[in-house]
């Protein structure tokens, strides 16, 4: 159950269902429009609209709240036969729109954190629905083909994204045409669903009822085992969209000026983290069939940990900073490779097949979580003495000891 099936030697490139291709297609659409935001929108928020760190991080983390809402409500929506994944992804990509369309106006903090409320629900609604697509369209071998393709698709969007939205800001400085520039890509992805995608769920009536289902879920102890160490996966991923470009503007100190990174710069160190995720997502892929998932986790790990002390080190070096920032990027865009299909697929095996939406939704909800940790823990970081800031990426590298001894425990279970 833990380990994926190997890869026929002939098969390089996966052979996947139609409607995988073209969810992956609508993905790269709205990932560019993703891209041209969020990693500018803690800069602008607190260097142009004038709000302090820690109100921006205390703003990203509260789309944890309605984040939490809409998994839930998707976990169950995208079971449910009135619903269904479809409809679920329909509403999602609605309620993205309108909260890019909040940020491009937003002056305050109170406005800020209606978005960010907004854009919580819509990733919520968004991540159980697309990832029990995948489950049902791609079976036994191809699926951890699938969730990673569905990744590259995710990463070639947002690299593009970040790019021109670097060139955007660099030449105009218009940081709210980037938000209305977003929204246009969530009503692009709708159309891209509403046409293209069919309803993969089975019509047959189901075995359980919504709360039932939960139940089962919750009791589920290898589940619950490995969502304890999945939280502080998604609370790593979180510092990297939240914090990691505040950090590289604010705390690193360039020969000659002492200022930190300008955004072009930010935008081509993204870059090349996403060209590094991309062209490695297929070799990783390879490479992990040969892993259990755990393992696979565990490699993941080591790498957050390399990541880390990398970016400390950018704050600290006198020089080469441009370097070291780069090297860290290229090592954490290994470390999200390395975890993120094998994550999706371990939790798609553990998952009844009538579950799949609630066993999503809980996967899911670790991200939520994260994200409510993260962004709030960085930002209150950022506002303190410099010192502080740069043992705070020490002390996240320290941490993954923990996930490590909790999946190896995990490991101990399944062989049981």
């Amino acid at each position: 159950m833990t380990s994926p099936p190997s890869n026929k030697p002939n098969s390089w490139f996966p052979q996947l269902n139609p409607q995988v291709w073209i969810l992956i297609f609508g993905r790269f659409l709205s990932q560019i429009g993703t891209g041209f935001t969020l990693f500018y929108a803690p800069i602008f928020f607190v260097n142009q609209v004038g709000l302090s760190a820690t109100q921006v991080g205390l703003a990203i983390g509260s789309a944890s709240i309605s984040g939490i809402v809409g998994r839930i409500a998707s976990g169950s929506m995208s079971d449910s036969p009135f619903w269904g994944r479809k409809r679920t992804l329909l509403l999602s990509a609605a309620v993205s729109a309108i909260a890019s369309l909040v940020f491009a106006t937003t002056t305050n903090f109170v406005t800020l954190v209606i978005g960010n409320l907004l854009l919580g629900l819509g990733i919520g609604l968004y991540w159980p629905a697309t990832e029990a697509v995948v489950a049902d369209l791609a079976q036994g071998e191809q699926r951890q083909e699938a969730y990673a393709l569905t990744r590259l698709g995710d990463n070639v969007g947002l690299g593009l994204g970040i790019i021109l939205g670097g060139l955007l800001i660099g030449r105009t400085g218009a940081y709210r045409t980037l938000f209305v520039i977003d929204a246009i890509s969530f009503a692009v992805f709708f159309g891209v669903i509403w046409v293209a995608i069919s309803e993969t769920l089975k019509s047959e009536k189901h075995e359980h009822q919504p709360l039932q289902s939960w139940k089962i879920a919750l009791r589920d102890r290898l589940l619950l085992i490995y969502v304890l160490a999945n939280i502080f996966f998604t609370t790593y991923i979180s510092q990297l969209e939240s914090t990691v470009p505040l950090y590289f503007t604010n705390f690193v100190s360039l020969p000659g000026s002492g200022r930190g990174f300008a955004p072009e710069t930010i935008s081509l160190l993204f870059a090349w983290h996403l060209i590094v995720a991309i062209c490695s997502q297929i070799p990783i892929l390879k490479l992990l069939g040969r892993w259990s998932h755990l393992r696979s986790l565990t490699i993941s790990l080591i790498f957050w940990t390399i990541g880390f002390l990398l970016v400390s080190l950018t704050g600290v070096a006198d020089s080469y900073q441009l370097a070291w920032a780069s090297l860290a990027m290229g090592v954490l865009a290994i470390a999200i490779t390395t975890y993120s299909p094998t994550a999706s697929s371990l939790v798609a095996d553990i998952a009844p097949p009538t579950l799949r939406g609630i066993y999503a939704s809980i996967n899911s909800l670790c991200w939520a979580v994260g994200y409510a940790i993260g962004p709030v823990l960085g930002g209150f970081a950022l506002d303190r003495d410099r010192s502080l800031v740069y043992f705070f990426w020490v002390a996240l590298a320290a941490s993954v000891i923990v996930p490590v001894i909790i999946l190896r425990f995990l490991d101990r279970l399944l062989r049981l």
